[in-house]
């Protein structure tokens, strides 16, 4: 059985190396503040003092990090992976960050000897929590066999996309199309609320026939119970917005909807909003129409 490596445990990672340990695979976790690695090492992951520690000891490392800088310090810096890494192992990263970041690892860790898989994921703090994440993959097929056991203990969608960064690519369009639905979501509730009927029996109305999709389904309920906490953070959805901005650019591509929805989530942060649900984009859509779809 794979010795598995978990680093970075927050609100998706402590999750998902919980369930690579409950499909019984020997987990040794890092993470840069201590309390979710006592909590892991209590139900019986081992503790490891840096990433290269992690690296040395397990076949198969995965890292779960904020950001593109945090992936390559991680990796890259001082008593990082590539200091542990060794011929048998392979490198996964559930992160969300920029694809031409992606395929940069992939070629510093090929020339160690280390395939890579950048396979970000899907499906919220839910998903993570339940086992049921949807895994999109770059990289070298013979590296997601060897892996894809440890996947099927953390989701239930595993999709090899392409080459080195079409993971992150994939996982781009996916926030494209996130950033879009929770925005459309916010506007037809304020949209219900300000024309005088009530949102709710408009969503009930609505989510059956062509409008049905994952945030129709999931995020009304929470805000009518007035819960806006996270799910899944509005900053964190404002960076992988900007990864989708940097992309497009990069390629020269026109993605003017995905432009307006990056502001409004920048609008979010700029009111204090970016620790909340990224669903709670609503609250810029309330400011703006004057009215909130509890009032």
């Amino acid at each position: 059985m794979l010795r598995v490596g978990y680093i970075g445990l927050g609100l998706m990672g402590k999750s998902i190396a919980r369930n690579i340990m409950k499909a019984g695979f020997p987990v040794v976790v890092h993470n840069r503040s201590r309390a979710a690695v006592d909590e892991l090492v209590a139900e019986g992951a081992t503790a490891a003092s840096t990433p290269a520690v992690v690296a040395a000891q397990v076949d198969v490392v995965f890292t779960n990090l904020p950001d593109t800088p945090d992936v390559e310090k991680v990796i890259f810096g001082e008593r990082g992976i590539f200091e542990g890494a060794h011929n048998r192992l392979i490198f996964v990263d559930n992160s969300t960050i920029k694809p031409a970041s992606a395929r940069m690892i992939a070629e510093k860790l090929k020339e160690k000897g280390v395939p890579a898989l950048d396979a970000p994921v899907s499906g919220g703090d839910i998903g993570a929590k339940n086992g049921t994440l949807t895994i999109m993959v770059g990289g070298e097929v013979e590296a997601l066999e060897k892996v894809m056991p440890v996947f099927q203990a953390m989701g239930k969608s595993v999709t090899h996309v392409g080459e080195a960064g079409a993971g992150q690519v994939a996982k781009a369009a996916n926030q494209i199309m996130v950033a879009a639905q929770m925005v459309a979501m916010g506007e037809l509730l304020v949209f219900s609320k300000k024309a005088g009927v009530d949102p709710r029996k408009v969503v009930d109305a609505i989510k059956g026939g062509a409008a049905q999709c994952w945030t129709l389904d999931v995020k009304p309920p929470r805000l009518f119970d007035g819960n806006r906490s996270p799910g899944f953070k509005a900053h964190m959805q404002l960076k992988d917005m900007d990864i989708v901005l940097d992309t497009a650019k990069e390629y020269d591509i026109p993605i003017s909807s995905a432009e307006e929805h990056t502001r409004l989530f920048q609008q979010m942060i700029d009111l204090g909003m970016g620790e909340l649900d990224n669903s709670a984009v609503v609250g810029v859509i309330e400011k703006l129409a004057g009215i909130g779809i509890l009032d």
